[in-house]
């Protein structure tokens, strides 16, 4: 089966600024694919020329088979990071218009509205005007309006950007969904831990150049893991311990310390744990910690852009 979208080379210059360069990835069919990194990282300039709205400077570019996405664009859902709804109109007659640019009739549109804003809790505010919405009810019906013709590609930008806790829960559980049904998922996002949560592959992008791609897992390897340890302790003494790399510390409100110790690659933290154990050390808590996607991406970056 052929890949839902396959990058190869690509670069866009702006003048003498280069906003990506050389990106090359692939995202299979039904994948869920995390595009990643801090902003001014590229992810939008990419996601412009996956679109066609833009002309790359060099490279190649294939969606869902076609070299233009606008060959393709009624299969193909897009969620812009900045948003943008009419806002006198109902959230129902405002799906219905655009899932009719994509080829639906209004009253298949009107019917699939219907039971995604029921689904999203959105049932009894399908005809109030969208500018008495919140923000994050009028943000489900942006969604809705991006996915409501069954595309074989949803790319989201920044989709999770000023929702509350809730919403952004209420989010990924569409998310998996659009890929239980084989959907391609693209995110851009610049939290990583939506990203831990939902994605298949992530691809790490740092000043326009791709730093990482594949699995979360493989990742987070790039990482060291941590020993954690609290209490009266003596930073040279932790530092000292078997195994530890680099030590950082902070003051707790009792007077003590939290060191977080990263451990060399290979390095069992029990050795560590037990040599600080048997030195004496003044431990009331510790805790072996593994690198989150957020360590992955300032060890792949070597620190350089901050997330």
């Amino acid at each position: 089966m052929t890949a839902a979208l396959e990058l190869e080379g690509v670069t866009k210059r702006y003048g003498a600024f280069t906003a990506v360069d050389d990106l090359s990835f692939t995202a299979s069919r039904g994948q869920i694919l995390g595009f990643l990194g801090p902003n001014g990282a590229g992810k939008t300039s990419t996601i412009r020329m996956v679109l066609g709205l833009v002309e790359p400077t060099a490279g190649r570019i294939n969606v869902l088979g076609a070299a233009d996405a606008r060959a393709v664009r009624e299969r193909i859902g897009f969620l812009p990071e900045e948003r943008g709804l009419y806002r006198r109109m109902t959230p129902i007659d405002a799906i219905a218009f655009l899932g009719g640019l994509k080829g639906l009739s209004t009253a298949e549109a009107k019917r699939r509205a219907t039971v995604m804003l029921e689904a999203q809790g959105l049932g009894a505010a399908a005809r109030r005007q969208i500018r008495h919405l919140s923000k994050g009810m009028a943000q489900k019906v942006q969604l809705i309006s991006a996915i409501v013709h069954e595309p074989e590609l949803v790319i989201l930008d920044e989709p999770f950007s000023g929702l509350d806790p809730v919403n952004q829960q209420a989010l990924e559980g569409v998310i998996r969904g659009l890929a239980d049904r084989g959907a391609t998922v693209i995110f851009s996002t610049h939290v990583m831990q939506h990203a831990e949560r939902l994605c298949d592959q992530v691809v790490l992008l740092a000043g326009g150049r791709k730093v990482f791609d594949g699995p979360v897992a493989e990742a987070r390897s790039h990482a060291p893991r941590s020993l954690v340890l609290e209490g009266a302790l003596d930073e040279a003494a932790v530092a000292a311990l078997p195994g530890v790399a680099s030590i950082a510390s902070e003051p707790l409100d009792d007077g003590g310390l939290r060191v977080t110790a990263a451990l060399s690659s290979g390095a069992a933290g029990q050795d560590a744990l037990k040599a600080a154990f048997a030195g004496g050390l003044d431990i009331v808590r510790f805790e072996m910690r593994e690198p989150s996607l957020h360590d992955a991406f300032i060890a792949l970056t070597g620190g350089e852009a901050a997330l």
